[in-house]
């Protein structure tokens, strides 16, 4: 069941952006190749558990960065957490790219790659223990990811689910 989720303003949280990848692409003209930059970019508020993600495109790789930090504060949102983890196991999938987030023990850190890592660091996650199944085309692996934090569930809506308090479960 798809939850309606407000958007949030993404003027009251102090946002870090961070660039994922960047991609020169070519687009083949009559008069020869034209140029251009393509940037994927993750931002996040880590005192907030708040993130997102973007991609821009542009002549200049500045302006792509740009362009991609715009689109990703149009599409942020809350991250469940409990303390410095995450609640529960969790699989995302985004095409042939699969992301496995598992809460891991106080002092283990981000055990992730590149892609993973950019979005555990930005939305505040600071122990988990992340496996990348599948493609490892950054585009994929973060919406893979985005996916996984998206399924992530607090005790309280679960308990609500089921019609048992807090402490039953």
């Amino acid at each position: 069941m798809p939850t309606v989720t407000k958007r949030l303003d993404a003027g009251q949280f102090q946002l870090k952006d961070q660039v994922v990848s960047i991609n020169r692409v070519t687009k083949v003209v009559k008069g020869g190749k034209n140029l251009s930059f393509a940037a994927l970019v993750v931002v996040g508020d880590p005192a907030a558990a708040v993130v997102g993600f973007g991609s821009g495109k542009a002549k200049e790789v500045p302006q792509a960065i740009r362009k991609g930090i715009e689109s990703a504060k149009k599409n942020l949102f809350r991250v469940n957490l409990t303390q410095t983890t995450i609640p529960h196991t969790v699989l995302g999938r985004f095409g042939s790219g699969m992301v496995l987030l598992k809460p891991a023990p106080e002092g283990t850190g981000v055990i992730a790659g590149g892609a993973v890592r950019a979005v555990m660091t930005s939305a505040g996650i600071q122990n988990v223990l992340t496996k990348s199944i599948g493609t490892t085309n950054p585009h994929n692996v973060v919406k893979a990811t985005f996916d996984a934090l998206k399924k992530l569930k607090n005790k309280n809506h679960v308990a609500a689910l089921r019609g048992k308090s807090v402490e039953e479960l």
